[in-house]
């Protein structure tokens, strides 16, 4: 089956998601490790991937761990250097298949809170013809529904849909439901992808 759009998710592969290196510079690797020890910072962001309120969640767990509190109100008061920098490869990749006449989707665990944040740094998010994003469909991968969710509202077969993402779990639902799936470890490899299902030259991303 030919494919008729490709997927992105948008953490690490098209922004850097890695809270840990932002907090690194900040507090030093010693202090951010006890503070990551201490407290379940990716399953708060998980809260919010889900649907709930990005500072309020953000400020009650401050609240809740004061020996920590100014650091982590950093995750919603400096987020967007949380999530940076750009992934240029994979930006050059999207609008290269736009301007091919290829759709491209964006499915992502994120916040609605947090992508309206992220839009404002980069405009290239609201270049996708679909975005599907968890925090307003209140379902997160790799939970199967989000993905029916998304077959539903395009209406293409699930072997139409060629989705990148850097998560082996995520990749693993989506190819059991039938998508064709690239596990996306750098630029380079995504764009090997694309030009070898033929929706890319390599000029095409020069």
């Amino acid at each position: 089956m030919g494919i008729e759009a490709v997927v992105f998710d948008i953490g690490n592969v098209l922004i850097r998601w890695q809270p840990e290196i932002y907090y690194d510079a900040l507090l030093g690797e010693d202090r951010r490790r006890a503070m990551f020890d201490a407290i379940d910072l990716h399953g708060m962001n998980e809260r919010i991937d889900a649907g709930e309120d990005f500072r309020e969640v953000v400020y009650g767990t401050a609240d809740a761990h004061p020996d920590w509190a100014e650091p982590i109100r950093h995750w919603h008061d400096r987020w967007v250097e949380l999530a940076s920098p750009e992934i240029p490869g994979s930006v050059r990749a999207l609008r290269a298949l736009r301007a091919a006449g290829v759709q491209v989707f964006a499915l992502s665990n994120i916040g609605e809170g947090t992508l309206a944040l992220a839009e404002a740094r980069y405009p290239f998010l609201a270049e996708f013809d679909r975005r599907y994003i968890s925090g307003a469909m209140k379902a997160v991968k790799p939970s199967p529904e989000i993905y029916a969710m998304v077959e539903a509202d395009c209406g293409l077969a699930p072997g139409a849909l060629l989705f990148a993402d850097d998560r082996a779990d995520n990749i693993a639902t989506a190819a059991a439901r039938g998508w064709q799936t690239h596990l996306f470890e750098g630029p380079e490899g995504w764009a090997e992808c694309l030009v070898s299902h033929g929706l890319l030259k390599k000029d095409d991303l020069a």
